[in-house]
Formats: C-alpha cells, sequence, structure tokens
C-alpha cells in the first residue's frame, strides 16, 4: 500500500469468507484469521448480549478483484431501476436504488471491539451494498495512509440462536451502532420500540431502529450512527434479518423514506432471483 493509497477505517473489515458449517476462514485488512459467525457463517450478530457496530467497505471475492453483483440469476426487482439483492444462503432477497454499489455475494462485513486483539466480530452482515464508499476520507492517526468511511450499508444476517424476532432487531441494531459509531461508550444509544412490519411480498417480522446522540467524534470522519433492523423467520423457520446502517445527523444522511423503500422490497429467496 503507497502512502496515497486511501485505506479502510480499524472498524472497517472487508472479508471473503469461505463457509464450513459455522467456522468461516476470513481474509481481512491483511490479517487471515478463523471466526465463528452467527448464522453458520454468513454474517451472524454474534452470541446474544455482546456489545453493540460502522458501515464497513466491502470488497469482492472475484479472483480478478472486480466489484460482482451479489445477485444469482434474474427476476425483476420489485422497485424499476433497483438492483437485487441476493443472500441465498440466508434465503433473502431484497433492492437496492442503482447508486448503491453491491458486493460479492461471499463477502462478509464485520464490526469488531476496538480493544480486542483476536478481532472477533460484535455483528456482520453477508453481500452488503454500500452508498459512497468513499464518503469520507481521513488520515487521523497521521501516518500518511488515508482511510475510506462509506456513508451507509444494507446486508442481511443470520441470527442464530434469537428467540423471537424483536430479540434479533434489537440486538443487531444495537451491535452496530455501538461498534460502529460509539463504542467504548454504550451511554449514547437511543433504542426504539420494536415494531410489527410487513414488506411489499408479506413477509411479517420485528423492526427496531437504534440511533446514537452525541456520541464523541474521535476522528475526523466520525459522525452519529443509525441502524435499521427487520427480523424475521426464512422459509426454512430460521431468524434471519435484514439491516440499514448510515451516519446519522449529518447533511447527507439517507432518508427514512429510502430505508423504508429498500426495507419494503424484502422478501424470501427463490431460484431465479437475482438474474437479468
Amino acid at each position: 500500500m503507497t502512502a496515497a493509497e486511501p485505506r479502510r477505517r480499524p472498524w472497517d473489515r472487508t472479508t471473503t469468507a469461505f463457509v464450513a458449517g459455522a467456522t468461516a476462514v476470513v481474509v481481512a485488512c491483511g490479517v487471515t484469521g478463523f471466526l465463528a459467525l452467527r448464522g453458520d457463517g454468513d454474517g451472524g450478530s454474534g452470541g446474544g448480549g455482546g456489545t453493540d457496530a460502522k458501515p464497513s467497505v466491502t470488497g469482492s471475492a472475484d479472483p480478478g478483484g472486480a466489484k460482482a453483483p451479489s445477485g444469482g440469476a434474474g427476476s425483476s426487482p420489485l422497485v424499476p431501476g433497483w438492483n437485487t439483492v441476493v443472500n441465498a444462503e440466508r434465503g433473502i432477497t431484497f433492492d437496492v436504488p442503482a447508486s448503491w454499489a453491491r458486493q460479492s455475494a461471499s463477502w462478509v462485513s464485520y464490526v469488531t471491539e476496538e480493544s480486542d486483539p483476536e478481532q472477533k466480530p460484535l455483528v456482520a452482515m453477508m453481500a452488503p451494498a454500500v452508498l459512497k464508499e468513499k464518503w469520507c476520507t481521513s488520515d487521523d492517526d497521521k501516518d500518511g495512509s488515508p482511510e475510506d468511511t462509506a456513508l451507509a450499508s444494507v446486508g442481511t444476517t443470520g441470527e442464530k440462536g434469537a428467540r423471537s424476532a424483536a430479540e434479533a432487531a434489537e440486538d443487531t441494531a444495537k451491535k452496530w451502532v455501538y461498534g460502529a459509531y460509539t463504542q467504548p461508550d454504550s451511554t449514547h444509544l437511543v433504542i426504539g420500540e420494536p415494531e410489527s412490519y410487513r414488506t411489499k411480498t408479506g413477509v411479517e417480522g420485528s423492526l427496531v431502529t437504534v440511533t446514537s446522540s452525541g456520541a464523541r467524534a474521535k476522528g475526523t470522519c466520525d459522525t452519529d450512527g443509525k441502524a435499521v433492523t427487520f427480523a424475521f423467520k426464512n422459509a426454512d423457520g430460521a431468524f434471519v434479518s435484514w439491516t440499514y446502517v448510515g451516519a446519522h445527523g449529518v447533511s447527507d444522511e439517507v432518508a427514512d423514506a429510502t430505508i423504508r423503500e429498500i426495507l419494503s422490497t424484502v422478501r424470501l429467496h427463490e431460484d431465479g432471483d437475482g438474474e437479468g
């Protein structure tokens, strides 16, 4: 990496996951390790009661390094002009506006506790789509290597061990805001009440919004954060979730209406989703 080449912020993880049961082999920011991810290795949120997480900038699992759509095959998006995102492993499909960069289906983005030397994930999402991957670039540690921060991400998670959709939604949303925006301080989280939600295709579950307010900025790109998590059961009866996570209280914050429109397209995966 040259001095002029931007890099990801320390809590932003770009990972390639090779799933084997509940274990994924991960390449993250030049470090190779093993981690047990909740949701059988595809971006689970970890055990309940852990601390909570900043949007991740993700990359491609393709050997050539080019970014690939996370779709498998082609049903049309529910919103004309949007693109389809697929997590076939967890049985979830949703759509995003064309301005969101879809990542490869085999990529997992996660955040960790900054004090954890083993870099175990607090929460993760698979096959995310990212808005403005280089929304903010800074070199706060003055080492000559700029670090990129994205404006927002959306992705999906396995919620293994969750006892209810409401529990899964709150736990995952809290982890994203804490881990990405407020850690090590958890006192600035504003946790919304779970609400029942039904998507355009009839998927029913629980929706929780978590924001931070007044979190101390430690770097140029630090802001408050927001996470919106919708948890539900997939076709196999397992709890899974969809999450939006992004900067909060900034001039170009993603509008609630846009988040809700993306959320409304969440549906159970069917063969052919993502084609065309």
